[in-house]
């Protein structure tokens, strides 16, 4: 019985860290599952991701476009006064109740290829398209790891600023400590204070730097304010970073062009642009085409027979000789009795109804552009400037892509000249502050100089931090043209 509590009570507690680990997870947040639910929610995804399902259904309608169209037309009514009985196709004076039905069905069968252009152009639109996903999804990433950047670098701050005031709350209690027993005169105590709450307000507003940060990030991937939210905070010497002599701008830009989807969506529009061209011209010549109906038609004046009596004999014009002897030749005479043929039952007789009025058709036509007020040749001159506008485009993106490229690597050795600047800066400041420490503690500087020396180390922090990031910043930017994403 002892034995079955201690498992009940060892299940519990494993449940309730299970528990407590999900809900943890749930709040923290990485890079990646950042960038990931920023792409889910955006609107402009959705939107691109929209126009990208619309572009896969031209592609569908461009492969239909090569198949016959088959339709079924039906027209019911009724005429009078002088008409034509569309049963017998002569005029008639008399009101009447007619329908008629029709399958009709038509094909290209040859026209220079605009068919299968169509198909082309909504092929190529389908991929740019899809790329443009790929884009805008690529300008999230580098948005969100800018802010992300920004809250590890706020969070930094708030702990340079902690040191800070943990360092200063010391110096305070040894110099208050000295101050009591007569050493230091109370002004050096009231210099230590009034530092330790200028100290005491920059820790104050890096916690207000990191809470306007996170809120910036939460803004930028769509997350609601009141949902809870850590970020998992890597150790910054542990984000890799590649060599920047790996990262030398023109080879980085000949990849570029073959991996960033703006470049790719751009030369797809521009392969779609030549096809554009190509079914313009198309235009100036003859389209030729098959088609075929099967058609009937019913009114109500059709005549049906309902019964025949023989009521005698009637004698004809005709007549037979026999024996030199002529003799009349005589007919039944027959009384048939019928009516119109109402129009509840056309169905009834519609094996009749099909037999007397059904006809086909089938045959070829050509049709021969000769003149359509221009629009031909005006619509070959458009999608020819059309043409050349893409290739313009493409050849500014292009050039604008390579003065990035290039700006972003002389950027990145501009930010690495000066973090390696700030690493002596600091390093420099380190031992002015110790040094200045020992003089305090021996008596030999005021606390004026202990002060200037620990605000000159905490600057050369600050700043070896902004320039740090700025420098990883830079080298992911460069990352990120070589088509290795971004990541921490």
């Amino acid at each position: 019985m002892k034995m079955k509590r201690s498992l009940i009570f060892v299940i519990f507690i494993v449940v309730i860290q299970l528990s407590a680990f999900a809900q943890d997870s749930s709040t923290r947040w990485s890079l990646q599952r950042c960038i990931e639910y920023a792409v889910k929610n955006n609107i402009s995804v959705k939107q691109a991701d929209i126009q990208a399902r619309l572009a896969q259904i031209d592609i569908e309608r461009a492969k239909l476009a090569q198949y016959p169209n088959v339709g079924l037309s039906s027209n019911l009514g009724t005429q009078f006064g002088r008409s034509i009985d569309p049963t017998t196709n002569q005029y008639t004076n008399t009101q009447l109740l007619y329908q008629g039905l029709n399958l009709n069905t038509g094909v290209q069968i040859f026209n220079w290829g605009a068919l299968q252009i169509d198909k082309n152009i909504a092929g190529f639109n389908a991929k740019a398209a899809a790329l443009d996903v790929e884009k805008i999804t690529n300008d999230i990433s580098i948005n969100i790891a800018t802010y992300f950047l920004q809250v590890i670098a706020a969070k930094q701050q708030i702990e340079i600023a902690d040191i800070q005031v943990t360092q200063t709350l010391a110096q305070f209690d040894v110099t208050k400590k000295r101050v009591d027993a007569g050493a230091l005169p109370a002004l050096s105590a009231a210099e230590i204070e009034a530092q330790l709450a200028r100290d005491s307000t920059t820790y104050v507003s890096a916690q207000a730097s990191y809470a306007q940060a996170v809120i910036q990030l939460k803004a930028a991937i769509n997350l609601s304010m009141d949902k809870p939210f850590e970020v998992i905070i890597p150790f910054v010497d542990d984000i890799p970073l590649a060599p920047l002599a790996d990262l030398e701008p023109t080879a980085l830009y000949q990849l570029a062009l073959n991996t960033q989807p703006a470049q790719k969506a751009n030369l797809i529009r521009t392969k779609a642009a030549a096809e554009s061209v190509k079914r313009a011209h198309t235009a100036f010549y003859p389209t030729f085409s098959a088609f075929g109906t099967l058609g009937t038609n019913f009114a109500n004046s059709a005549q049906q027979i309902i019964g025949a009596n023989v009521v005698g004999v009637k004698p004809t014009t005709n007549y037979v000789t026999v024996n030199n002897a002529n003799y009349t030749v005589y007919q039944p005479d027959v009384q048939i009795t019928s009516q119109k043929r109402n129009f509840g039952q056309m169905w009834s007789g519609w094996g009749t109804q099909l037999d007397q009025n059904f006809r086909q058709s089938i045959g070829i036509q050509v049709t021969v552009p000769i003149f359509n007020n221009g629009n031909a040749k005006l619509g070959y001159q458009r999608a020819k400037l059309n043409y050349k506008t893409t290739q313009t485009y493409t050849e500014q993106a292009d050039l604008t892509l390579q003065q990035n490229i290039y700006q972003s690597h002389n950027n990145a050795i501009t930010a690495l000249r000066k973090f390696i600047a700030s690493k002596k800066s600091v390093e420099a400041s380190q031992k002015a502050y110790d040094y200045a420490v020992k003089r305090y503690d021996a008596g030999l500087s005021n606390t004026i100089d202990l002060i200037t020396n620990q605000n000159n180390l905490l600057r050369a922090k600050l700043d070896r931090l902004n320039n740090q990031f700025d420098y990883i910043f830079r080298i992911k930017l460069l990352e990120f043209y070589k088509g290795q994403g971004i990541t921490l």
